[in-house]
């Protein structure tokens, strides 16, 4: 449905407005306002008073000017309005199509042609559109339902975001896997005057299952059908949308043309760009009924009020019914979409529908977002949380941190893994940011099990990242990864934020809390599983610990069993982790009793103690106050510990760390000395909450010795 742009004409009325009309009022002011043929002087110095009489006579040129000036404001009102019928009226040959969007649609109606991106047109363009009052809620309903189409809805969201003047209510009809995912985004992006509202999907599949179906929306194309029952009765009118649009413009220049219905007419739809309703494809080729190319249903106005009155729920179930029964015989008879039922209605009763024009699907914008009235809208517990912050602190930024919301988009590629029955399953979870991407396929190779993955993206390296994963036989092989997409926002690495969230969405009892620059063991994810079982996860507080070491050598052998491991650690070849230079964050793993123990072995809890532990899901969550480089994993662990966890070593479990480039936030870390200055506070104060939490068991807390 290839739509014609008229970006040109807008942008030729914008340059002759700017540039004629002041060049006109200048030329009125100075040739259209002599007195005796006398030009007006405009120097306030020539129009000083000498005399009375001057005076008054100055008095006078100045109101005969105001007066001309007024008139002359009058006429360029009137110059403006004649251009804009002028672009109104200017051949379609003569319109610019500069910004398009494309992309491919299958299926029926749209199979043979590029499916453009609706833009809305200009209210100057085609007479003056209705002005859409700046408070005014603009309802937006999506049918959306999987992984990927969670995904080309957030394009279509931010479009409409990017342009939007007006409040917004979004109605999406959607499964439980977008619920999950779109809640979250949306509950996490803290958009101002945005309203979302979910319906249940599988809930309406009863409504439209009795149609058959192959098309490739499925059944939950057919549930644009159903929208005058599901959405709220007060509602009286809804743009309904695909989620494969993008939008140039402002959405409430649509939204107006609402107001350009007339008599019954309660649908405004696009007409069909392709050649399928003209039924002249192939030999024998019998489409649904349409008026002439059909009316496309990627974007529809929708009069929910008069539509309910016309009994439409009533409308289209005969219709469909009555061309399905001389419809069977046809190869078409499993492939009806929403589409071919609206047409088939408005077939009947043309009367129905007000055409859109076709630069709705394409259409070059060049205003910005304005100031209006949902702009100062903001969130008031986060804004209550901020001003009890001191402004003065020298650590206020740590501190502002913590309560950062930052958009979250669940889910990002398709997931789909059932937990093994015998509740031993575990998930080994993660963090990363695009300068670690080169781990995912190693890990993948050494980890059978699911992965939950929180990644720190901008926008555009999460495209990055989707092109990356698309092109990857390895990660589009395994449908047992979940990526979750946490946008970047603020100046640290929010790192256990990253853990929190990839830890909230783990779907097996027991998790593995890992880092993304180490490789488990092969077989790990069998041996976990075996010692829940052994350990009794299930009813006692225990952290597996997976002793972990290091290499200095990028291309490393990597040892198939724990004897190999022992002689790479004879000659030199790898270390135990941080041995060098933060050999308490791990010493308390005793690696002397690791390398002959059979069986597994308990160890205390020490100051600065950060190992690498298999935990069950209901495991504490890590604290927020702790970003980029710095005790992150030391707290989570001393939590562990006052909640009296017991630390179990794995006698045959290794993880190896793998050599990358410092991070920018240890960079930091040793460069900045204010950094190291706020994150011993944070320590400090995270050690008193502790105390106040736990008591008198938590006091070694506030004694330990630590030196980091």
């Amino acid at each position: 449905m290839l739509g014609i742009c008229r970006g040109r004409r807008k942008f030729l009325a914008a340059s002759l407005t700017v540039l004629c009309i002041p060049a006109i009022t200048w030329l009125y002011l100075f040739a259209g306002s002599f007195e005796d043929g006398k030009p007006v002087s405009l120097s306030p110095l020539e129009s000083q008073p000498h005399s009375p009489r001057y005076a008054a006579a100055g008095q006078r040129e100045r109101e005969s000017l105001e007066v001309r000036v007024r008139e002359v404001e009058e006429e360029n009102r009137a110059l403006r309005r004649q251009l804009s019928l002028a672009q109104g009226r200017a051949p379609a040959h003569r319109r610019g199509n500069h910004n398009k969007t494309y992309s491919m649609e299958e299926g029926t109606g749209d199979s043979e042609n590029l499916r453009a991106g609706i833009v809305a047109g200009n209210s100057s363009e085609c007479g003056q559109q209705p002005v859409v009052e700046k408070c005014e809620t603009i309802h937006v309903a999506i049918v959306c339902a999987g992984y990927n189409a969670s995904r080309d809805v957030v394009t279509l969201v931010k479009s409409v975001l990017f342009h939007r003047r007006n409040p917004l209510h979004f109605h999406l009809i959607a499964d439980s896997i977008a619920e999950q995912i779109l809640a979250t985004l949306f509950q996490t992006w803290m958009v101002p005057a945005v309203r979302v509202d979910f319906y249940n999907a599988d809930e309406l599949k009863s409504e439209v299952s009795w149609i058959p179906n192959k098309h490739y929306s499925g059944i939950y194309g057919l549930m644009k059908l159903v929208l005058t029952k599901t959405l709220p009765a007060n509602l009286e009118r809804v743009i309904v949308l695909d989620t494969d649009i993008t939008f140039a413009t402002d959405i409430a220049e649509l939204w107006a043309v609402f107001h350009k219905f007339k008599g019954q007419q309660v649908l405004g739809l696009v007409e069909n760009q392709s050649d399928w309703y003209l039924g002249n494809l192939w030999k024998n080729h019998r489409p649904w009924p349409a008026l002439g190319r059909g009316y496309n249903t990627g974007v529809i106005l929708l009069l929910l009020d008069k539509l309910r009155k016309m009994k439409w729920e009533q409308m289209w179930r005969l219709t469909a019914e009555r061309e399905l029964m001389g419809m069977l015989s046809t190869s078409l008879a499993d492939q009806v979409s929403g589409q071919d039922i609206f047409n088939a209605v408005i077939k009947q009763n043309p009367f129905l529908v007000y055409q859109l024009p076709c630069f709705w699907n394409v259409q070059l914008s060049d205003h910005t977002r304005s100031e209006q009235c949902y702009r100062d809208v903001s969130d008031l517990k986060l804004q209550k949380q901020l001003s009890e912050l001191d402004e003065d602190d020298l650590c206020y930024e740590f501190r502002r941190e913590r309560f950062t919301v930052h958009r979250t988009h669940l889910y990002f590629l398709h997931y789909e893994y059932e937990p093994a029955s015998d509740n031993t399953d575990v998930t080994l979870v993660a963090q990363l940011s695009m300068d670690r991407l080169q781990m995912l396929e190693a890990i993948c190779k050494h980890w059978e099990g699911p992965i939950s993955l929180a990644l720190y993206l901008s926008d555009a390296e999460a495209q990055q990242f989707l092109r990356y994963a698309q092109g990857s036989e390895v990660l589009m092989s395994r449908h047992n990864v979940a990526y979750h997409i946490v946008y970047k926002e603020g100046q640290f690495y929010p790192v256990n934020l990253l853990r929190n969230v990839a830890m909230k969405h783990v779907g097996t009892p027991y998790m593995f809390l890992s880092d993304i620059d180490f490789l488990p063991m092969y077989g790990l994810y069998e041996y976990l599983r075996k010692s829940v079982i052994q350990l009794d996860l299930a009813s006692t507080k225990k952290a597996m610990i997976v002793p972990a070491f290091e290499t200095l050598r990028y291309r490393l052998s990597f040892p198939k069993s724990k004897a190999e491991l022992l002689s790479m650690l004879d000659m030199g070849t790898l270390f135990t982790f941080r041995y060098h230079v933060w050999t308490k964050g791990h010493a308390p793993t005793n690696f002397a009793k690791w390398r002959t123990a059979t069986t597994p072995y308990r160890v205390e809890w020490e100051a600065d103690f950060e190992p690498y532990v298999v935990v069950r899901r209901d495991c504490p969550e890590y604290d927020r106050r702790f970003v980029g480089f710095g005790w992150n994993k030391v707290a989570h662990i001393m939590e562990l510990d006052a909640q009296e966890y017991e630390f179990i070593v794995l006698p045959n479990a290794y993880m190896i760390h793998m050599p990358h480039a410092p991070s920018f936030d240890i960079t930091k870390f040793r460069s900045n000395k204010q950094y190291r200055i706020c994150l011993k506070t944070l320590k400090e104060e995270f050690q008193q909450d502790m105390s106040r939490r736990y008591g008198f068991a938590a006091l070694k807390y506030l004694t330990a010795e630590n030196n980091s």
